[in-house]
């Protein structure tokens, strides 16, 4: 009888670390598509603030170490800041502007997460892109760290 070069214990010790592998692999998976879901949802919940005049619930969404870079080169620092530049924004029945998100990137750690979308002015008008870092402060609680919109290349701005 000839000897076969791999042992049975050793084929399922192998086919075990795949199984393994491949399990730990989409709860992986699932946990980063938990975690873009949960960012997606609290973009959306974070831009519906402004677009119902309810500026305490802008403000939950702003991490105590928020950073805010305003279109006049000002950075905004700490929580308090970002609300008290923004709390003009609220004024008045109808939002000056919206925006919303059209991606999420979520780091493997689950910590961080990337948010880019539109910004609209109140004609509907996109006028600049916003990119917001989000950084999970409890479980399931998602909370804006840094923010700063973009302007539209020359040619999209005719």
């Amino acid at each position: 009888m000839s000897r076969m070069p791999f042992s049975r214990q050793f084929i399922c010790a192998m086919l075990s670390g795949a199984i393994i592998f491949n399990v730990q692999t989409h709860a992986a998976k699932a946990v980063e598509m938990d975690d873009k879901q949960q960012v997606m949802q609290a973009e959306r919940a974070f831009a519906r603030s402004m677009a119902e005049r309810d500026f305490a619930a802008f403000q939950r969404h702003l991490s105590e170490e928020a950073v805010f870079f305003s279109g006049n080169q000002q950075v905004l620092r700490g929580r308090q800041q970002v609300a008290q530049a923004w709390r003009a924004y609220f004024d008045g029945p109808q939002a000056p502007f919206s925006w919303e998100p059209e991606s999420v990137e979520v780091l493997p750690s689950g910590t961080l997460a990337h948010s880019s979308g539109p910004v609209r002015d109140a004609a509907g008008k996109i006028i600049m892109h916003f990119n917001s870092i989000w950084r999970k402060e409890a479980p399931g609680v998602w909370r804006v760290v840094f923010d700063k919109g973009s302007p539209l290349p020359p040619a999209a701005q005719r």
